[in-house]
This record gives C-alpha cells, structure tokens and sequence, in this order.
C-alpha cells in the first residue's frame, strides 16, 4: 500500500499536463473530511492517506504519494439536499435566513449564489419547507464551507490564494455597534 501524507491545495503549482496524467481518486466528503482514510486509486492502487489532524480534503486537491506520483482528488457525487428560494413567494435573502439557521445548528453546508447544499436530513428539510423554500434530494458533489476558525486560506475568485491576514482600513478594539433588524426583516412570510 503506498501512503500519502501531502496535499496540494487545488493542485496549485503543477503544470496541466501533470494534473491531466495523475491518477484520480473519487471521494464523498465524509470520506473527505477525514484526515486519516484508505481509498483505491484510478490505476488499481490502494492509497493509505494520512494528513495532519483537521484537514480536509476538496474537490481539485493533489495528494502526493510516497513515490512522488500525484493523486487528484474528485468530490463523488452523493445524496444531497438542493435548496432554492421560493421564486413565486419568496425572494433570495430566504437562503440568507435558511443559511443562518442551518449555521446555528452547525450543520455542513455549501453555499452557492442561488442555492445551498446540505446532507439528507428530514427534521431539517421539513424546517427550510416550513420557511417556504424548496427542498429537493438530488446526487451532487458536496464541497460545505470550511468554518470561520479552521484554515485562513481562501481565494478571491481570481485564481489565487493566500494565508495572511487583512488590514480592513478600520481598528476592532471599538466595541461593536447594537444590530438593529428592520421590522419587516422579523415576520414571517405566510402563503396564506
């Protein structure tokens, strides 16, 4: 069994053809979320993966083999559900309301512009229907925000990533202004 203990995020640095070659392995994200686990590559070999705690592994990721060979990583398809905001009776900030309660709850969850993403759970889609969003099960791949506290790498849509800090222009040691929420942002919509 050959062990791969490094991750290349994204692939980053390797030319496209390295990437094209590379052998490929296709995981669901509990399998993914893992820092420890054995998979089978697209070439037949068995693949001990053992990364530092806390790590997960996305869609697009390059782990390295002990050989030096790369394994690119495929988010599988798996059971999800697809949330969208009614378009009849609703507006998109319901998925702003559905995404708060869904983080309340710490339940994984991908965000996407017009949708969020969450594993099958039925107590949680009867909530979002009740908030009248669809839910509909469908086998997608499943790539869930990565939390406010875990890694401080994130990328700005062009191409590129980076682990530093922000200056925003602005000192946190002020205390926070009160939140004020418009009336009309704390009814419910009722269909009637």
């Amino acid at each position: 069994m050959l062990t791969a203990n490094k991750l290349m995020p994204q692939g980053r640095g390797l030319a496209p053809v390295l990437l094209k070659r590379a052998a490929t392995i296709e995981l669901d994200w509990d399998v993914r979320q893992k820092s420890r686990f054995d998979a089978t590559d697209s070439h037949g070999r068995q693949i001990g993966v053992f990364l530092p705690r806390g790590t997960a592994v996305r869609g697009g990721d390059v782990l390295v083999a002990e050989d030096g060979s790369l394994v690119r990583v495929i988010a599988a398809p798996q059971p999800v559900l697809r949330i969208t905001h009614c378009t009849a009776h609703g507006t998109p900030f319901d998925l702003t309301r559905a995404a708060y309660h869904l983080g309340n709850r710490h339940v994984p969850i991908e965000l996407k512009p017009d949708h969020l993403k969450i594993e099958p759970d039925h107590v949680l889609a009867d909530m979002l229907r009740s908030m009248h969003l669809i839910v509909v099960a469908v086998e997608e791949a499943f790539e869930p925000e990565g939390g406010a506290y875990g890694s401080h790498e994130h990328s700005h849509g062009g191409g590129h990533s980076h682990d530093h800090a922000h200056d925003h222009g602005h000192s946190h040691s002020k205390s926070p202004k009160p939140l004020v929420l418009a009336p009309e942002l704390l009814d419910d919509h009722d269909h009637g």
